[in-house]
């Protein structure tokens, strides 16, 4: 299965070094500079930061649905969306330009507020809850800060209508300037991640057994967990300052590679950030391909194509109990 989707990546990475904004364009003609500069400049990047994005989803919700023992956890569990939502509202509110317009240094503060704001909205979670002992509160802090905070980005632009719809880029997913910098950072935080989290793989696999097993099993769990929740905020951070609020990746991903592959931890990491790799770039080829020339925003189709997924396996499941 690993095997497959760095197949199937690969060619949709080919796929999208030629595809324009027309429609299929090809490589170009490589005599051509200005033809060669496109595809090297916008599309090579934004082709391998959809990968990269959907990489470190998929890792994150791998993560986030080991750490809570749920399958519908996903990486925005912790209020980290809300709170990368706030942070670019405030910047852009203090900035007034797009999120995704500004260059040099003013890219990176929108970048930085959306990770600050991701970080900081999971270490509020952390806080009210006392740590990561008790995983209902976990869960409980983090629905209660995702809404305290949504609640506030939603003031912020209600204050700064000029803002609301340059955020809207922010709020719906894009990958579309995503450039070789942001490729750069997001490759290494999910070299970083997902060594990590490989270590860690025995802890997600006695979690999966329960507490008390766990615990017997002479695991430090409330360290080792608050650890893991660090990667999954870093995780989660990186990709959403850097493509904005794209859903359901985090969340289907996890649960394909299970549907399709029984495997510890150790494994399941890697087929789901693998598989959360080959959704948000073959989402990202579709929101390019469908309206040409005109483009549809990455996350409503991810969120479309997600939903659709999880509706169909809730119905799969409801005909298998009645049978």
């Amino acid at each position: 299965m690993a095997l497959a989707l760095l197949l199937g990546s690969g060619a949709l990475m080919a796929l999208g070094a030629g595809l324009g904004s027309s429609g299929w364009e090809g490589w170009g003609d490589q005599g051509d500079p200005l033809a060669w500069q496109i595809v090297r400049d916008i599309r090579l990047p934004r082709t391998l930061g959809a990968w990269l994005a959907g990489a470190l989803l998929g890792l994150a919700g791998a993560v986030a649905q080991g750490v809570f023992r749920n399958p519908l956890a996903d990486p925005y569990l912790l209020g980290s969306a809300s709170g990368a939502s706030l942070g670019v509202a405030l910047a852009m509110a203090a900035l007034g330009a797009s999120p995704f317009a500004l260059q040099g240094l003013l890219r990176l503060g929108i970048t930085g507020a959306a990770f600050a704001g991701a970080a900081g909205a999971a270490l509020l979670t952390l806080v009210l809850a006392r740590g990561a002992h008790d995983t209902l509160r976990l869960l409980l802090a983090g629905v209660v800060v995702g809404v305290v905070l949504g609640a506030a980005a939603s003031m912020v632009l209600l204050l700064n209508p000029a803002i609301m719809q340059a955020m809207q880029s922010f709020m719906l997913g894009s990958t579309a300037f995503v450039g070789w910098s942001a490729c750069a950072l997001m490759a290494a935080v999910l070299v970083a991640v997902l060594l990590a989290a490989w270590s860690l793989a025995r802890v997600l696999d006695g979690l999966a057994l329960g507490e008390a097993t766990a615990q017997s099993l002479g695991l430090p769990l409330a360290p080792l967990r608050l650890l893991l929740i660090a990667l999954l905020a870093l995780a989660t951070g990186t990709a959403v300052a850097q493509c904005g609020l794209i859903a359901f990746v985090g969340l289907a991903a996890p649960h394909l590679a299970r549907s399709l592959v029984r495997a510890m931890h150790r494994w399941l990491l890697l087929l789901s950030a693998g598989m959360g790799a080959a959704l948000l770039l073959g989402a990202d080829l579709l929101a390019r391909w469908l309206l040409a020339p005109q483009e549809l925003p990455v996350g409503v189709l991810t969120a479309v194509l997600g939903g659709s997924y999880l509706l169909w396996l809730m119905h799969r499941r409801n005909l298998r109990e009645a049978a």
